[in-house]
Formats: structure tokens, C-alpha cells, sequence
């Protein structure tokens, strides 16, 4: 798998002007944390979701496109 979620997720919260405290309070996590799922490649389905939600954007279509274009 090329993409790197936790990049893209980075990407996308830098993109909506939103700070990194702000996605941790929506997603119910720490701050600490959300660092470390920006440097995952891969993270859970579940909290994938929830972050999902939070940003308005679907992360799944993104991984569906690099599935579909190796």
C-alpha cells in the first residue's frame, strides 16, 4: 500500500485550518495520540471512522483509489 494514512489525515486537518488539540477533543483522544496517527500508515477501521466524521472527509475513498490504481 502506498498512501500513508496518517498523513493524510495531517494533510487534510492542516488543509480545514484545524489544529491538532481540536481533532483530539473530537475524536476523544490526547493530543500525544493524534501525533502518533499521523506517523501510522495504517490505523483502525473504527477510530479511521470516528476521525472520518470529525474532518468530513472519507478516508476510505482515498484508500479505495490507491487500491484500484496499483
Amino acid at each position: 500500500m502506498s498512501i500513508h494514512i496518517g498523513e493524510k489525515i495531517k494533510a487534510e486537518l492542516e488543509r480545514q485550518g484545524r489544529s491538532k488539540v481540536w481533532l483530539a477533543h473530537q475524536i476523544n483522544r490526547t493530543v500525544p495520540t493524534c501525533y502518533n496517527l499521523f506517523q501510522s500508515a495504517e490505523i483502525d477501521t473504527g477510530i479511521l471512522k470516528i476521525i472520518c466524521k470529525a474532518l468530513n472527509h472519507d478516508f476510505f475513498i482515498d484508500l479505495s483509489k490507491d487500491l484500484h490504481s496499483e
